[in-house]
């Protein structure tokens, strides 16, 4: 399952979750894309309100599936399969408990929730109607990318590539039914996005039900310790989803204190969106390769994990500056999709995008460090470097530097925060490696 070359083991556990977590990321921007065309400005900054909201129960389901991949794939590399599936159904309870959790509260706080995400009074019932479809059917969707996430575990990788993809697929069929032939508003654009997670548990749960891999649904004991440790292995996984939630709420905040109003929401929400396709291409790939850095953590081939570490370090970091160079020359062509007609909309977000990304391409090489010491048990370091990506530099740089270089310096603070954080993760390694060679030192 884990054999081959290092490329080809990128290529197989990589590429396919990138792709799955891609087709994701498409069906929200058409969902702005159809927003936009029409329904207008205000709508498209309606929609902007829950994004931060649908990012932190995606967070949440990555850092159930996460850590309970760590579990299941070294308790697989050390033919522990009975561990592996008591971890997975534990894993599944989590997630279900979850849904449910955010189903009854969501609901009953949903008016503060929507003030507290950037709502303002002009779009606040909007806001509103695209959050209760989220609220309401969140556990398929935090259960599609847990089920994807443990089919990839299981040695599944297209299986959950394809799942993806199609409930993708699906959003966007359903966006042009309900908001053109059924006129249903803000609210069908909403209900194509809750629909089509839904799609995606149907496709993946016939690999559990019918036990085609290690993992299927089978009588447990749930235990508090497992459970403990599910979402202690996790955590960085949720900071690192979770920073995209957590930076588009302090920039709504932040767009909104220094007076750029439903503009600037607005076009904050686009910028969000080619953030997400960027974001989505490193947090794919690193994804994929948790199993492939658990696996060899359990097995003990730790030269294997250190050159796939390596290979993968110099895949992220090309493809972090091939993105940038796109989006210096081809960003508007982007950005005109959404709303072509606002001339002042789209010339705002171009100007604003070549500041907001230039420090992009080191994204990637924070994102797979958390996944390289999420997977191979150093949380600690894991966890560091997720907060300082997402609650550490990107808050204290949004509220310190417009206070030296005004209002416009807040879209460079996401691509500082990044180099700062690339800076810690950099001394992180270095120190790791010292002491490295160190223990390999004979005494005298």
């Amino acid at each position: 399952m884990y054999e081959g070359k290092t490329h080809t083991l990128f290529a197989k556990y990589a590429i396919p979750q990138m792709i799955g977590l891609l087709f994701n990321s498409v069906y929200m921007i058409v969902d702005g894309v159809f927003i936009g065309h029409r329904l207008g400005t205000d709508a498209m900054a309606s929609a902007a309100v829950s994004v931060p909201l649908i990012e932190v129960l995606i967070a949440l389901s990555m850092a159930i599936a996460s850590g309970a991949g760590v579990l299941i794939s070294g308790h697989i590399g050390r033919a522990e399969k009975d561990k592996a599936v008591q971890v997975f159904n534990t894993a599944v309870v989590c997630a279900m408990g979850l849904g449910l959790f955010v189903i009854v509260f969501g609901n009953l706080f949903i008016d503060p929730l929507a003030s507290l995400l950037g709502s303002t009074p002009q779009i606040h019932d909007e806001a509103i109607c695209y959050m209760w479809y989220i609220v309401t059917f969140s556990p398929f969707l935090i259960l599609s990318f847990l089920f994807s996430g443990l089919a990839r575990n299981d040695g599944r990788p297209r299986l959950a590539m394809f799942a993806l993809a199609f409930g993708s697929v699906s959003n966007i069929v359903l966006d042009y039914v309900f908001m053109y032939p059924l006129n249903m508003g803000i609210g069908g654009a909403a209900l194509a996005t809750a629909l089509g997670p839904i799609f995606s548990c149907i496709i993946l749960l016939p690999h559990f039900l019918r036990r085609r891999g290690n993992l299927f649904f089978a009588k447990f004991q749930l235990r508090v310790q497992r459970m403990g440790r599910i979402f202690l292995l996790g955590f960085p996984s949720f900071i690192m989803e979770f920073t995209i939630g957590i930076i588009t709420f302090v920039y709504n905040s932040a767009i909104a204190r220094h007076g750029y109003g439903e503009l600037g929401l607005a076009a904050y929400l686009v910028i969000g969106y080619l953030m997400l396709i960027i974001l989505t291409l490193f947090l794919g790939m690193a994804e994929g390769l948790q199993p492939v850095f658990s696996y060899f953590t359990g097995t003990g081939e730790v030269a294997r994990g250190r050159a796939m570490r390596i290979f993968a370090t110099k895949v992220f970091l090309v493809v972090g500056i091939v993105c940038y160079i796109l989006i210096v020359f081809f960003s508007r062509y982007f950005f005109s999709i959404f709303n072509p007609n606002d001339l002042e909309l789209i010339d705002f977000i171009e100007s604003k995008s070549l500041y907001y990304f230039c420090g992009f391409f080191l994204a990637g090489y924070n994102i797979l460090m958390i996944s390289f010491w999420q997977s191979t048990r150093r949380t600690e370091k894991a966890l560091i470097v997720s907060l300082s990506r997402s609650v550490i530099w990107p808050p204290i740089l949004i509220a310190v530097l417009p206070l030296f270089f005004g209002s416009e310096s807040i879209w460079f603070c996401h691509s500082i925060g990044e180099a700062l954080t690339a800076c810690t993760a950099f001394i992180l390694l270095s120190y790791n490696h010292h002491r490295e060679r160190l223990a390999d030192v004979p005494l005298q």
